[in-house]
């Protein structure tokens, strides 16, 4: 999501930079904000951008699922309001993942960005046949770059660019770690999910691979999640190969009882794997009229077997509707699924390039 929110958390300042006017209990977007690719920006857009991934913790952050639950430490004060974001995406993980709508996860980024946004341009689709030299891992500048790949003699942390100082706090403090690793499916515990534990990651998100995904059958929201979601899959993929803080690994200061996966998956984290799942599903969206308001989901995680996920790959009962409160932890006004449904319908006001 390409918003920023420049030191103030209001809903006054959220609602003018999303340009949307409101009149009691009903909004409209009447200018929406229009997302382009990233290497369309200009040095000062990158650069602002950046300083708004780096903004301070919000102390309004509550927790609302029960720690005994949710299994994840407590909230770190010292740490970012990008990892206030993720710290929701873990508060949640234990009944959102594979269920609640992907658009939701856009939301929590809405206080970054006005007008840009890097959701077109994840290092992937056009970068899928050498992703390692990709250009976006070219750029070092300390204001206004990415930065590139870690130090493998530093616990893979990345050593430039404008996120190498980003605190991040859990499972306990360090700074953003990328580890390229091409086969990440050949695990040492291997999830019965993965069918082939060679397959090379880049070839799932390919741009043959995310055309196949647009021509799901109008209407079928399970079956256009279940292959954009599948483990090996565009969406798992580009976190494997990643890897470092995209698979949620333990870094090396970790308490003793980490254990590698998502109770601390940064799915929400950097700049763009919720975004570009988002752009993937808004262009399903607008193939066919069918496709807008078509949602179906799950409260309950199916991963446990091959069979499991196939049944229910966005989720087993009970299952969720459009009217389905997303629970924010404080951070911003609740929504429901099928407020953030369509880019422009008030809640949410943006569209793509």
């Amino acid at each position: 999501m390409s918003f920023y929110k420049l030191l103030s958390v209001s809903l006054a300042f959220l609602w003018s930079v999303m340009a949307v006017s409101c009149s009691c209990e009903k909004c409209y977007c009447t200018k929406p904000a229009i997302r382009r690719e990233w290497r369309a920006f200009t040095t000062e857009e990158k650069a602002e951008w950046i300083r708004a991934i780096n903004l301070p913790h919000d102390p309004v952050l509550s927790p609302s699922v029960d720690p005994s639950l949710s299994l994840i430490p407590p909230v770190n004060t010292s740490s970012s309001y990008f990892d206030d974001i993720v710290y929701l995406h873990m508060d949640q993980n234990i009944r959102v993942l594979l269920s609640e709508s992907y658009r939701y996860h856009l939301k929590l980024k809405v206080h970054f960005s006005r007008y840009i946004s890097p959701e077109n341009s994840f290092p992937g689709i056009g970068d899928a046949p050498d992703f390692y030299e990709s250009l976006f891992w070219k750029d070092s500048d300390p204001v206004s770059g990415l930065g590139g790949w870690g130090d493998p003699n530093a616990d893979f942390r990345v050593p430039d660019g404008g996120f190498h100082k980003l605190p991040l706090s859990y499972p306990s403090p360090h700074t953003v770690r990328r580890n390229f690793t091409l086969r990440s499916f050949d695990q040492p515990i291997p999830s019965p999910l993965v069918t082939d534990k060679l397959k090379m990651s880049n070839t799932s998100f390919t741009a043959s691979v995310i055309e196949a995904i647009l021509r799901s059958p109008a209407g079928d929201f399970k079956g256009f999640q279940k292959v954009l979601e599948a483990i090996e899959g565009p969406h798992s993929s580009v976190h494997g190969i990643v890897a470092g803080d995209m698979v949620g690994g333990c870094p090396e200061n970790a308490p003793s009882n980490c254990k590698p996966g998502p109770s601390w998956s940064p799915n929400d984290r950097y700049y763009a794997r919720r975004q570009m799942v988002d752009k993937i599903w808004y262009d399903w969206q607008s193939r066919d009229p069918v496709n807008v308001n078509s949602f179906f989901g799950g409260s309950v995680q199916s991963l446990e077997s091959l069979d499991a996920y196939n049944q229910y790959p966005n989720g087993g009962p009970p299952f969720l509707s459009l009217d389905s409160i997303m629970t924010a932890d404080g951070l911003f006004p609740e929504a429901t699924i099928g407020d953030v449904m369509n880019t422009t319908g008030g809640y949410l006001c943006y569209v793509y390039e």
